[in-house]
């Protein structure tokens, strides 16, 4: 018996399948796990000696003054645990927040940008 499904197979020059068409919201909930992964930019902008939490910063196009005003802090009180190669866990999960990322993408140190290069 065939059930209908929301799948469609597109085949190839040869006849045989090549491509699986799904729904995106099926899409979603299988590579939701993904959702920790680190562009690009900010690996390289990492690798060029800016901690993790500017790279972010930069890659969205934000000024310090602007991520502060979301964390309910002074620039300056920012742009100090910007520069911080370790922050707590409560400042880091707090960041992310305010950038729209998980604290996983927030934790990662130069050496392991440099390995994913």
């Amino acid at each position: 018996m065939n059930a209908p499904t929301n799948i469609q197979v597109i085949n190839g020059p040869d006849g045989k399948p090549a491509y699986v068409v799904i729904p995106y919201a099926d899409y979603l909930a299988e590579h939701g796990a993904e959702r920790d992964l680190i562009p690009h930019d900010v690996i390289s902008r990492t690798v060029d000696g800016a901690t993790p939490v500017r790279a972010w910063r930069e890659h969205f196009g934000l000024t310090q003054a602007e991520v502060a005003a979301r964390l309910g802090v002074s620039q300056s009180a920012y742009a100090q645990q910007e520069t911080s190669e370790r922050l707590r866990k409560t400042s880091r999960d707090k960041i992310a927040t305010a950038l729209g990322i998980t604290p996983a993408q927030l934790d990662f140190d130069r050496q392991e940008a440099i390995a994913l290069i």
